[in-house]
């Protein structure tokens, strides 16, 4: 089994090189994205059993935003419901034969890390604007700028951190005992990353709901401050 945090190229794209990684990720981008206009493009009042599967999934989405960032979920739903199934799938392709998890890859974790800070970056601004969003960082006072600072960029590697290291460490685990004990032994081992791998996406995307709540929140609170202040 090649290191982790090595990444072989399949092929270049000019100079740049596409692992293993890059084109499952593709493939199961492009999956979701097919799935989702077959199975949407037939919606109706009376759903069928497919429907009803797919409305209790976006309702399962809007609760959870709602338990957890205490908003309206709209706004949200597309991203996080986006990044919840993608981790899932990824964690999951390892059921193919012969393909390993995008996320086992740090490369992959990396990128998904640095979506949700630019999304906390966007709804924050969104919430405030550029003037209450920037203002969240000198909260509760201008000394704390670079402590905040500091910490959303070490909460963004701690999902990097935290899904990489899960996700690889049952790709590797299952590997060692299929190489030594045969077919059938690594199966129960198996079944527990599976349920690793869900449970992980599930941890994910709602730590990036916690974040993007955060962010909103001090960025209303900001612009309330600030309204407040004007008018005094």
């Amino acid at each position: 089994m090649t290191s982790p945090l090595s990444s072989n190229a399949l092929f270049y794209l000019g100079p740049v090189p596409v692992t293993a990684a890059v084109v499952t990720t593709w493939a199961i981008m492009a999956g979701l994205t097919l799935g989702g206009i077959l199975l949407t493009r037939s919606l109706s009042r009376k759903p069928s059993a497919t429907q009803a599967a797919l409305e209790l999934i976006v309702e399962a989405v809007d609760g959870q935003i709602r338990d957890t960032m205490g908003v309206e979920p709209s706004p949200y739903r597309a991203f996080i419901g986006t990044l919840f199934l993608f981790i899932f799938v990824a964690n999951w392709s390892s059921l193919v034969p012969g393909v390993e998890p995008p996320t086992a890859q740090i490369e992959t974790d990396a990128a998904l890390a640095l979506v949700v800070f630019i999304a906390v970056i966007w709804y924050g601004i969104r919430a405030g604007g550029v003037r209450g969003y920037l203002a969240t960082f000198a909260s509760p006072n201008p000394i704390m700028i670079p402590l905040n600072f500091l910490e959303s960029l070490t909460r963004t590697f701690s999902l990097v951190v935290r899904l990489f290291g899960n996700v690889m460490s049952g790709v590797f685990v299952v590997g060692i005992v299929l190489s030594v004990a045969g077919l059938l032994v690594p199966i129960p081992l198996m079944a527990l990353d599976l349920l690793t791998g869900a449970v992980q996406a599930y941890i994910f995307a709602v730590l990036a709901m916690v974040f993007i709540a955060g962010a909103v929140t001090e960025g209303n609170k900001e612009t309330k401050t600030s309204g407040l202040g004007a008018q005094s």
